[in-house]
C-alpha cells in the first residue's frame, strides 16, 4: 500500500510523532502497546506493538516485532522498518509481519512550514482473512493515520 499527503508541519516534528517512542501511543488510534524491546542506538530499535481489531474484529488483534531505523533523506527524514521473528506471541493476538516498509518525509519547496509525508506499508496480516477484508482495512487505517496525525501536530 501507498499513502501520501501534505502534512502542515515540519519534517523532524512529522517523524517524531511517526517513529518509535514518546508520542506515537498519544495520537494513534490503531496502537494498543508499543514497547522499545532493544535500542542501539539514537535512531536504531526493535520495537513491539499491538493494534486494535477491527471491521468489528473481523480482523483480530494484531502483534509485531519490527527493526525500526530513521534517518536523514535527500531535505527530509525516512523512518523505515522490518518484521523479526522474535519472542512469543502473546495471548490473544495473531502475530503480523511488516515487510520492509517505510515512511519518506520531505518538506515542500513551494511551501514552507509543509511537508510531503508517504508511506510505503506491505503487511501481512497473517491468519484466515479475505483480502477484500484486508483491503477494506487498510484504506480506513491509513486515511485515519492521516487525520489522527494532522490533529496530534496542532496540539
Amino acid at each position: 500500500y501507498k499513502a501520501q499527503g501534505v502534512v502542515e508541519d515540519v519534517t523532524n516534528r512529522i517523524v517524531d510523532h511517526i517513529r518509535p517512542g514518546p508520542y506515537r501511543l498519544d495520537w494513534d488510534s490503531l496502537m494498543t502497546s508499543m514497547d522499545i524491546v532493544e535500542t542501539f542506538e539514537e535512531n536504531c530499535c526493535v520495537m513491539r506493538y499491538t493494534t486494535a481489531g477491527q471491521l468489528w474484529n473481523i480482523i483480530a488483534p494484531r502483534e509485531f516485532v519490527d527493526f525500526s531505523y530513521t534517518t536523514s533523506y535527500e531535505d527530509g527524514l525516512l523512518s523505515c522498518g522490518i518484521s523479526l521473528d522474535y519472542g512469543e506471541v502473546r495471548p490473544n493476538f495473531v502475530r503480523g509481519f511488516n515487510h520492509p516498509c517505510g515512511w519518506f518525509c520531505v518538506p515542500l519547496k513551494d511551501s514552507p512550514g509543509h511537508s510531503l509525508l508517504t508511506g510505503y506499508i506491505q503487511t501481512e496480516l497473517r491468519g484466515m482473512l479475505p483480502q477484500s477484508a484486508v483491503d477494506t482495512a487498510m484504506s480506513s487505517t491509513l486515511a485515519n493515520f492521516y487525520s489522527d496525525l494532522k490533529k496530534a501536530l496542532k496540539t
